[in-house]
């Protein structure tokens, strides 16, 4: 049994951190319905596509059923207060107000389900002078610090990360924060709303290290030099490796593998805190003696001494990774009329093995017929609400198939 069967998420969000930590949830056995507009989520356009489903929108809407309601249509808000109803999750990741606009706030919904775990994603926060303004993962990067924390070599001018990483952090704290609510419900049978901000988790995935020389207040040690400063891959002679050698051990094992145990035995170098504030000069020791390796020979020989190394995979090749391979950490899905596609497994393993295989993700209301047959309602009202269009059903649904194993 999956941890979360029998727990229903309805999934209002959109783009990227409320559908992942939904998603998340789903890989762990919750049946989770998508409630989408009719224009669908902009997740489905961006990226590489086959028709209205692109790779973004298949990986971070995986093992979901799809309704497609028009809210702005009495009926269509009914379908959605009943299914309400039935959940014990909402997600949401609206500006703040729309759902009270929507007759959907927090106190609308408790008093239709008590037990619900309400779960509000913003990108600043409820409240404040940001808390109105249109929020995208770039601009949490910019507000959080994130941008300062990763620089251009060479360059003082700071750069956003080229993934959408403040989203999908958030998203794993919200699916966290729904795992602990959904324990504390079954401790006092109580629901309530839970609050996640971009910007609130993008600092505290921040603070640990980017933000460690504003940790102390009160007479505060000399600052440190950023985490970041000197651990940039080295170049070999055909590829890149990334090392990284806290320990005493792991360094010395670092200048052995270089060709060059005397590097170990500098002053400068001689303790961790030392290492980093001379990583510049120790850099400059070790880049041109990364040049003369070959890539492979220098990671099996670091690695087999007890240095930390990896090689730098383009992504092609973290496909063929041996270690990928072997994790089998990557799923071929059949996906109906779009082919075969490949999507990351949840990396969580649970002792049944089973949560690990994803499904495919829905094409926008491909469930609603029997989404509203499960509500109880009769086949004359369906087509009702079918033919008003409160509810619509995409033109060719993709059927549902097995991952491969």
């Amino acid at each position: 049994m999956k941890p979360f069967e029998g727990i229903r998420v309805l999934d209002l969000s959109a783009v990227i951190s409320g559908p992942m930590a939904a998603s998340i949830l789903a890989d762990q056995g919750a049946d989770v319905i998508k409630v989408e507009s009719p224009g669908g989520d902009l997740s489905r356009r961006i990226g590489p596509a086959k028709g209205d489903m692109s790779a973004i929108f298949i990986s971070i809407n995986r093992g979901k059923r799809s309704i497609l309601l028009d809210l702005k249509q009495a009926d269509a808000r009914a379908v959605l207060r009943d299914l309400i109803g039935t959940a014990d999750v909402l997600i949401e990741n609206f500006r703040p107000g729309a759902m009270q606009r929507l007759g959907f706030g927090p106190d609308e919904v408790a008093a239709i389900n008590p037990r619900l775990i309400y779960l509000s994603i913003t990108g600043f926060g409820q409240t404040g002078p940001y808390a109105d303004g249109r929020v995208y993962d770039a601009v949490i990067q910019a507000v959080s610090g994130m941008c300062a924390s990763h620089r251009e070599r060479g360059s003082l001018d700071p750069t956003l990360t080229s993934t959408l990483v403040v989203d999908k952090l958030t998203a794993l704290t919200a699916a966290q924060a729904v795992t602990a609510a959904l324990l504390a419900r079954s401790r006092d049978g109580k629901g309530g709303r839970i609050e996640v901000s971009m910007l609130d988790a993008a600092l505290a995935f921040q603070w640990p290290d980017a933000m460690y020389n504003h940790t102390f207040i009160d007479e505060p040690p000399a600052a440190f030099p950023p985490v970041g400063r000197t651990t940039r891959p080295y170049k070999t002679r055909d590829g890149f490796v990334a090392i990284m050698a806290p320990q005493q051990d792991e360094f010395e094992a670092m200048c052995e593998g270089f060709g060059d145990p005397s590097i170990a035995q500098d002053p400068r170098f001689a303790t961790t805190p030392m290492r980093a504030r001379h990583g510049p000069e120790l850099r400059a020791i070790f880049e041109p003696l990364a040049a003369q390796q070959d890539t492979d020979e220098c990671v099996a020989r670091m690695r087999a001494a007890g240095t930390p190394i990896g090689k730098v995979n383009e992504h092609d090749d973290v496909l063929t990774d041996p270690q990928v391979i072997h994790n089998d950490s990557i799923a071929i899905v059949d996906h109906g009329d779009l082919g075969r596609v490949r999507l990351a497994r949840n990396p969580v393993r649970f002792p049944d093995g089973q949560t690990r295989a994803p499904t495919p993700a829905p094409q926008n209301g491909e469930h609603g017929r029997q989404i509203l047959a499960e509500l109880g309602y009769d086949a004359p009202r369906i087509e009702a609400l079918i033919s008003s269009r409160a509810v619509r059903l995409p033109a060719q649904p993709n059927p549902p198939h097995e991952p491969s194993r």
